[in-house]
């Protein structure tokens, strides 16, 4: 199925909010859909497009996977409160890390990640809340890079010839496919979200484990988080498009106290994209980069090295995994 894409220059995005929210509405009926909200910029602005239509017909979760970033869970759930959306989280890290365990290849990872998601945890809140929809912010770029084998974004199946209905129980609405994160951007503002939510920088559907070479673990996810929160704090006023911190799998040599320490290396990407198809490293000051690096291992337990990536993309892509 050819998507036609709308521009973000050509986009009216008060047409496109009541094109898509009386489409929603159809769809749905008199019915319940569900949706989950990550807080990233998709999530957030098909939560407000989805209430928008359905009022309290839509129940919105936040997926707790244990991978998302420090406090995150609370801070979105406070923030939708104030827009007048009731968000439940839902404590499903068990599941998530149990589904990642000893799996080290990318799209294995991904794979787990997806199948916990949609077969086993929203599976489950269609079948409590007898909702027959999800609502979700698919768009136009993990299409795109699902379909040419770049890499499988967890939110996309029937371009890859999988019926939702059939494989989960329940029908996928995804009313912003059309769109790049320009444009979704643009929609976001006019449904009212604050600029710190459609500003936001991008964040992987798969969270931290996306930033975690080789297995999966707490251990590993809690010193990603930790390098995670100091690069974010540290290249907040970059105006880069996305930063990261990744944590790599072999340890190498460092020297602590005189001594040789086989620790950890966490590897930092900063990127400059309008739409995440094409990108490049961010020209960041040199001593930026090196209080960046001391702070993370001095900070971050077991963090012997600091690398930064200078590959544009393509040939590289913006998360490692």
């Amino acid at each position: 199925m050819q998507i036609k894409e709308i521009k973000a220059v050509e986009l009216n995005p008060q047409e496109f909010i009541a094109e898509k929210s009386g489409e929603i509405a159809s769809v749905v009926g008199s019915g319940l859909a569900i949706n989950a909200l990550s807080g990233g910029v998709d999530s957030s602005t098909v939560t407000m497009l989805g209430h928008k239509a359905l009022g309290g017909r839509l129940k919105t979760y936040f997926i707790n996977n244990g991978l998302m970033r420090q406090d995150e869970p609370q801070q979105i759930v406070s923030l939708f409160k104030e827009l007048g959306v009731t968000v439940e989280i839902v404590d499903a890290q068990e599941q998530f890390f149990s589904a990642l365990k000893g799996i080290t290849d990318p799209e294995e990872k991904r794979e787990a990640i997806t199948q916990t998601f949609y077969k086993n945890v929203f599976a489950d809140l269609v079948r409590k809340s007898k909702a027959k929809y999800l609502l979700q912010g698919t768009i136009l770029t993990d299409i795109d890079e699902t379909v040419a084998g770049i890499k499988r974004q967890h939110n996309v199946f029937e371009q890859l010839g999988i019926d939702p209905q059939e494989a989960f129980g329940y029908k996928i609405i995804e009313p912003l496919v059309e769109l790049r994160k320009d444009g979704v951007r643009k929609v976001a503002a006019a449904l009212g979200l604050p600029k710190s939510s459609y500003n936001r920088m991008p964040f992987p559907g798969p969270a931290l484990s996306a930033r975690v070479i080789g297995a999966v673990t707490p251990e590993k996810i809690k010193l990603v988080r930790l390098a995670t929160v100091i690069t974010e704090e540290e290249l907040a006023q970059s105006q880069a498009f996305q930063y990261m911190a990744i944590l790599h799998e072999d340890r190498v040599t460092g020297m602590r106290q005189g001594k040789r320490e086989f620790g950890f290396q966490i590897e930092i990407r900063s990127w400059d994209s309008i739409d995440a198809r094409l990108a490049k490293p961010t020209r960041i000051a040199y001593d930026v980069l090196e209080r960046l690096a001391n702070r993370i291992t001095s900070e971050v337990p077991g963090v012997v090295s600091v690398t930064y990536n200078i590959a544009s993309k393509p040939p590289s892509t913006m998360e490692v995994v």
